[in-house]
């Protein structure tokens, strides 16, 4: 795939700005700044960036909670996302999603979601809104290769073969779910043949080269968009750090293993691109230094925004004109008691 320069130059520098903020968040949830938990996507930088490059305004995009990069490459400024993961109201989900749960529906972000698997038939959802809405876009929703042992995986392909829904499954294999690797977990381990079940088209394509990632990409989504076509795209990578922050990451893979594939670090592998095209090694630090203090900038503004007041935390929750429904779930509302009454003791 042949690219501009300038615009190899912009992915580079959201390659950049995701290392450095996943560098930063882990820094700033080891000083107690960030609660709950916190999932780095250090090394899958060409994968997150490659595919989200081929989406189209009007596309969405759905994910797992190994989130961040995803949000800052579709756009979500590094302030909103840096104060989501501490909890503040400037935060892109107010500070009530946090790490796991970023979102940003004006850029068609329909958020991270923390249970696996959880977010396909929500994707599979979304596009079949889209063919009923007559809109020629299609869904991207992001996964990691644990997922794809679940049975919403099972599910959202077959519904969207069945429907013929526009939406794009993105496997991110980065050979480890949790601490278990895929040759242990899965009898097929080349994750993207599983398709074949469902009669979809599928690839898989080293996520570590950014072009590959975009020109595959951009492929299934057109198929998506113009044929109403689900597919199943593989992107092999490898995350550098842990599964978690809590993960040191070392007792299920060796410190060789880690080591093997910083070699083979995607953003060197773009820099190399860049100087071939006669971008300068200054300029290329100089990329590097903005993206340092884009990242700074982005902590002290979370540092200054309040949380939220408690009173809010359960705005939003649920939709207008719900409340009936919900009535009805109350402690013995199917009788009509207002309140949940036990008579009598233990020895009645």
């Amino acid at each position: 795939m042949s690219i501009a320069t300038s615009t190899l130059r912009g992915l580079y520098e959201q390659m950049l700005l995701i290392r450095v903020f996943e560098t930063e968040a882990e820094r700033q949830y080891k000083a107690a700044r960030i609660g709950g938990y916190c999932h780095l996507s250090s090394g899958q930088e060409a994968a997150t960036v490659g595919s989200t490059h081929a989406l189209d305004p009007g596309d969405l995009l759905v994910t797992g909670y190994r989130c961040h990069g995803f949000a800052l490459a579709r756009g979500v400024p590094a302030d909103a996302v840096m104060a989501e993961l501490f909890g503040r109201v400037d935060g892109c989900a107010h500070g009530r999603g946090g790490s796991m749960h970023l979102l940003d529906v004006s850029r068609g972000y329909y958020g991270g979601w923390g249970i696996v698997a959880g977010q396909l038939p929500i994707a599979t959802g979304l596009a079949l809104g889209l063919v009923r809405q007559g809109r020629a876009q299609a869904v991207l929703c992001e996964l990691g290769d644990g997922a794809v042992n679940m049975g919403a995986w099972h599910e959202s392909l077959n519904l969207a073969a069945v429907w013929r829904l526009p939406v794009v499954f993105l496997v991110m294999n980065n050979e480890y779910g949790m601490g278990t690797s895929v040759e242990r977990a899965s009898a097929v381990t080349d994750l993207y043949r599983r398709a074949a079940s469902y009669d979809l088209p599928a690839e898989r394509v080293d996520g570590d080269d950014l072009l590959a990632v975009a020109q595959a990409s951009a492929t299934l989504l057109a198929g998506a968009r113009e044929e109403r076509r689900a597919a199943v795209l593989e992107l092999v990578t490898y995350r550098h750090r842990g599964h978690s922050v809590a993960d040191a990451g070392l007792a299920y893979r060796t410190r060789g293993e880690i080591d093997e594939h910083i070699q083979r670090d995607p953003i060197f592998r773009v820099r190399a691109l860049l100087a071939q095209e006669g971008v300068s090694d200054d300029e290329l630090d100089g990329l590097m230094g903005a993206a340092e203090e884009q990242v700074a900038a982005a902590v002290a503004a979370s540092v200054a925004s309040p949380p939220p007041a408690v009173s809010t935390l359960a705005t939003g929750m649920y939709a207008p004109g719900s409340a009936a429904q919900f009535a009805g779930m109350l402690p013995g509302a199917p009788f009509g008691e207002r309140e949940l009454v036990f008579a009598g003791g233990l020895g009645e």
